[in-house]
C-alpha cells in the first residue's frame, strides 16, 4: 500500500494549494487509501473550509502561510495562470524548507519547469494530471483514469505510486509534450460539449425544446461512443461522408447559413477532419468534400438570435 512505500518513516502528510474540483477530488481519494491531509490553502477562508468539509480531513488556510511546510508532499492544483507565482512564493519561504519534499501540481497542459524556482530550493518536482474530467459537486472516481506525469525521478516515481494505489493507469511523457496531450483531452471533452450544444440549438431552432433535443441526442451520443470502442472510430463512422453522400454536406453547409457563422465553420473543418482520419480512401474522400464545400459556397452568416434557439429555450 502507499503508506508503506511512500515514506519509511510513517504516513506521509499531503499540502493542498488550490483546493479547486481537481485538488479536493485527489485530496479525498488520497485520504481515503491512508494519507494524512494537513494544510488546505485557497484565498479565502470560506472556501478552505469548504474545500476541508469535502475531502474530510485537514487545516484550513486562507492565503499561503509557513503551515503549508509541514508537508511531505505538496499538491499544487491553482489554475495554471497562478502555479508560477504560487511556486516563487513558496520558494521564499526559504531553501532549507524544501529541500526533499516533493511537489507536484496537477496541470494538464504545463510542465514541470513552472515549478522551477522550488526545484532550485532543492524540492523534487513533477507535474501529474488525471485525465478525467471534473465537474459539479460529485467526487470522479479514478479507477481506470490514465495519469500524465513528468518530472524528477523521485517526483515521478511518486506520481506513479499515487496513480497505481488510485487504481489509475500511469503514463509518463516528456514536459514539451503536455500542452499537446492537453488539446488532445480538449477534443473530446470541451470540443465535443460544444458540438453538443451546437446540435440542441439548432434542434431548438426547428421546433424541439431544449429537453427534447437533449434526450434526442443522447442515444445518438451513446451509442457512437460505444461503437468506436467496440469497432474502432474508422469502423464506426457514420452519416454523408462515409456513405459519400456528398450531396448531402453540401445541403449541410447550405442549412447551416442560418445559423450563426461558428456553426458553418465547425461543420467544414470536422468535415474536412472526418475525410481525412476516418475514410478508407482520405485523399480521394477530402477532394470531394471540398467539392461539395466550394458547391456550398460556405453558407455562413453572422449570428441571428432566434436561430440560435433563444425562443424555444425561453418558452420551455
Amino acid at each position: 500500500m502507499l503508506r508503506r512505500t511512500m515514506l519509511a518513516h510513517g504516513i506521509p502528510t499531503l499540502g493542498i494549494v488550490g483546493a479547486g474540483r481537481v485538488g479536493c477530488a485527489l485530496g479525498r481519494r488520497l485520504r481515503e487509501i491512508g494519507w494524512r491531509v494537513g494544510p488546505v490553502v485557497t484565498r479565502g477562508e470560506s472556501s478552505a473550509r469548504a474545500a476541508v468539509r469535502v475531502i474530510g480531513q485537514g487545516q484550513a488556510h486562507a492565503g499561503l502561510t509557513r503551515q503549508i511546510l509541514v508537508a511531505d508532499v505538496l499538491l499544487i492544483a491553482t489554475p495554471d495562470d497562478a502555479m508560477s507565482k504560487v511556486a516563487a512564493e513558496l520558494a521564499e519561504m526559504g531553501s532549507e524548507e524544501w529541500r526533499g519534499k516533493i511537489v507536484l501540481h496537477t496541470s494538464g497542459a504545463l510542465g514541470s519547469g513552472v515549478l522551477e524556482k522550488l526545484k532550485l530550493c532543492g524540492a523534487e518536482t513533477g507535474s501529474m494530471h488525471p485525465l478525467q474530467t471534473f465537474s459539479g459537486r460529485e467526487i470522479p472516481r479514478l479507477e481506470g483514469c490514465f495519469f500524465v506525469m513528468e518530472g524528477s525521478v523521485a517526483a515521478v516515481r511518486l506520481a506513479r505510486t499515487i496513480c497505481r494505489e488510485l487504481g489509475g493507469i500511469p503514463v509518463k511523457v516528456k514536459a514539451g509534450g503536455k500542452a499537446a496531450y492537453h488539446a488532445a483531452g480538449a477534443f473530446v471533452a470541451a470540443f465535443f460539449l460544444a458540438s453538443l450544444e451546437a446540435a440542441t440549438r439548432i434542434l431548438m431552432a426547428e421546433g424541439f425544446t431544449r429537453r427534447q433535443a437533449v434526450r434526442a441526442l443522447e442515444p445518438l451520443a451513446r451509442q457512437t461512443l460505444e461503437n468506436a470502442k467496440r469497432l474502432g472510430p474508422r469502423a464506426a463512422c457514420t452519416g454523408p461522408i462515409s456513405r459519400g453522400d456528398f450531396g448531402t454536406v453540401e445541403l449541410h453547409v447550405r442549412a447551416l447559413g442560418g445559423f450563426p457563422r461558428e456553426f458553418g465553420a465547425a461543420y467544414v473543418a470536422l468535415s474536412r477532419l472526418a475525410a481525412s482520419l476516418l475514410s478508407a480512401e482520405p485523399r480521394a474522400t477530402l477532394r470531394s468534400v471540398e467539392r461539395a464545400l466550394a458547391a456550398a459556397g460556405g453558407g455562413n452568416s453572422e449570428p441571428q438570435g432566434e436561430r440560435l434557439g433563444e425562443k424555444s429555450a425561453n418558452s420551455h
